[in-house]
C-alpha cells in the first residue's frame, strides 16, 4: 500500500524518525493508526469516566488548586510512554 501524505504530515513523520522517537516512517504511521483505533474503540462508559476525570481537573483549576507544569514536558512524557507501550517488535 502506498500512501501520500501532505507536506506538513510528511515533515512531522520525518522529524519523529530523525529524533529517534521511531525507527521508521512506518512505525510512526502504525502508531498513529493504533491511537486512532484505540480512540474509536472507547466505550461510552470509558468516555464518561474520562469526562468525569476532566471535570475534577477543571474544578481544581477553578479553585486555583494548580501545580506548576510544563506542557512540552508533559507531552513528551505521554508520547514516550505511549510509544513504549505500542511499539511493535
Amino acid at each position: 500500500m502506498n500512501i501520500l501524505l501532505n507536506p506538513q504530515t510528511q515533515a512531522f513523520v520525518e522529524e519523529k524518525v530523525r529524533k529517534g522517537d521511531y525507527a521508521s516512517p512506518e512505525d510512526v504511521i502504525n502508531s498513529a493508526l493504533l491511537a486512532l483505533q484505540t480512540e474509536e474503540e472507547l466505550s461510552a462508559t470509558e468516555v464518561e469516566a474520562l469526562r468525569d476525570e476532566v471535570q475534577v481537573g477543571v474544578s481544581q483549576a477553578d479553585r486555583g488548586d494548580l501545580a506548576p507544569w510544563d506542557p512540552a514536558e508533559i507531552a513528551a512524557e505521554v508520547e514516550r510512554r505511549w510509544s513504549q507501550e505500542h511499539r511493535t517488535a
